[in-house]
């Protein structure tokens, strides 16, 4: 008889679904999926196929596909089949064919659920295959959650042969007769996966003969322990993540004194796509006496910068995007990373009471002469230097920005204007060049105004 009792009790003791869902079942017409869908059909549980035809292996896929429509007939179920060009989608993306094939295969999938009215995707997964995962993941290298191979259920994907091993399957279907196709790919040691089950699992059979439940316990072993890791890490999440104009912010004293800190704090990191050996620099950087304020980590879509007390945590944003703008004479209004800057021309004769100058470092006054258009706005860069308004000598606009504590990621939001000459003219919101300044002599000026729409610039004297 088909393990009916032992199916039921594990759907039920994983909460995989609940009675009367709509399960879509993935079928290829192997072994294990051929069991999945008898053992749905004596339970009882509606459900319905689905069968990706990948267009790889030539005859062998045409007869697959019919196999599966012929099952649906016999098990009276709706059959649902799609044609892939795989290779082309696979050298379309630069992918490898199996990642190609993966792809498409869980995108229709979800589409299909989606669609028809299923509540869940099962896949016909087993023990082996959760043993096949994690010896692969040892191989490639991996944290906790790679330990604990295949879960029986993860968002709309489940497994429901988790409880059964290949031999467990081989015997099922040779005891009922079952028929089934063989895909001949799955008996090539050309996938590293194949490799694994080919030559090194019956190897490691023939140390423990009771492998398959020695992997078993140890994989709950591990999805136990990555549960309690869970919940230490969102506790220390709550704890320093703290949220602040659109950016995260991390203590780094605190971040110091976690044990063990790579740990933590790889998986602190790990939902914005850092790597393991990127944390490993990051930790050099702020474990040393004196962390690098400036140093700037990258993941795929975020950034981390290292500030003086924290780490500062932002969406990694195109670098092209208002890397520079260019100001012409005719212009009187212009916006850059959140700020609007305004000028206007006028003659010194205008001011019959004398040019009303004041203490706001976002308006100042400059010698139109000496201007030469067209001028440019941008963000700071690395050597940047300027004579500050009053003084004789040049600085370095990094030192102006340490002077002034300038957080990090401001620094690349502040308005730098520059002359058509390559002279600065205006940080804005913190000081002009004296060479610009209007003097007695000045005929004609320009009144440049910045107007803050993400910060509040510091007043200075």
């Amino acid at each position: 008889m088909l393990p009916l009792q032992q199916f039921k009790t594990f759907i039920t003791e994983n909460h995989l679904f609940e009675t009367g869902d709509k399960i879509l079942l993935a079928v290829s017409g192997g072994k294990d999926s051929v069991l999945m869908a008898h053992l749905f059909k004596a339970s009882g549980h509606p459900f319905g196929i689905a069968h990706c035809n990948f267009n790889l292996r030539g005859e062998e896929s045409v007869r697959d596909e019919h196999f599966v429509k012929m099952l649906g007939l016999t098990l009276d179920v709706p059959v649902y089949v799609t044609h892939f060009d795989t290779k082309a989608f696979a050298k379309e993306q630069g992918v490898s064919t199996q990642m190609a094939a993966r792809t498409l295969r869980y995108e229709w999938f979800e589409e299909l659920r989606i669609g028809q009215g299923y509540q869940f995707i099962a896949l016909a997964q087993h023990q082996d295959d959760a043993m096949e995962t994690v010896l692969l993941n040892l191989a490639r290298g991996t944290g906790i959650s790679g330990l604990h191979g295949i879960l029986p259920k993860r968002g709309n994907l489940i497994r429901p042969l988790m409880f059964l091993s290949r031999q467990n399957i081989d015997d099922l279907i040779t005891s009922h007769d079952l028929d089934f196709v063989e895909d001949s790919s799955n008996l090539s040691s050309n996938y590293i996966r194949n490799k694994i089950r080919l030559k090194v699992i019956p190897l490691l059979r023939e140390i423990n003969p009771g492998l398959d439940l020695t992997f078993s316990e140890n994989i709950q072993r591990f999805s136990d322990t990555e549960q309690v890791l869970r919940q230490v890490v969102e506790q220390h999440r709550e704890r320093l993540f703290i949220a602040k104009d659109g950016a995260i912010y991390l203590p780094i004293t605190a971040l110091k004194k976690l044990d063990p800190a790579r740990l933590l704090i790889f998986e602190l990191l790990r939902p914005y796509g850092f790597a393991e050996t990127v944390v490993t620099d990051l930790l050099s950087v702020i474990m040393a006496g004196r962390p690098r304020v400036g140093a700037v980590f990258y993941s795929r879509t975020y950034q981390l910068a290292v500030d003086r007390d924290y780490l500062i945590l932002t969406v990694k944003g195109d670098v092209s995007e208002n890397k520079h703008i260019l100001v012409h004479l005719q212009d009187e209004a212009l916006t850059f990373r959140g700020h609007e800057l305004h000028l206007s021309h006028h003659e010194r004769r205008e001011f019959k009471d004398g040019i009303p100058f004041d203490k706001d470092h976002a308006k100042i006054f400059v010698d139109a002469d000496k201007l030469i258009f067209p001028l440019v706005i941008r963000s700071w860069q690395k050597g940047d230097r300027f004579r500050p308004l009053g003084m004789r000598g040049f600085r370095k606009l990094s030192d102006l920005f340490v002077d002034e504590k300038v957080p990090l990621l401001q620094k690349q939001e502040i308005p730098v204007l520059v002359n058509g000459n390559g002279e600065l003219i205006w940080v804005a919101g913190y000081r002009q060049d004296d060479r610009y300044r209007v003097s007695d002599a000045t005929l004609r000026l320009t009144i440049f105004q910045c107007r803050s729409l993400q910060i509040t610039y510091t007043q200075q004297s």
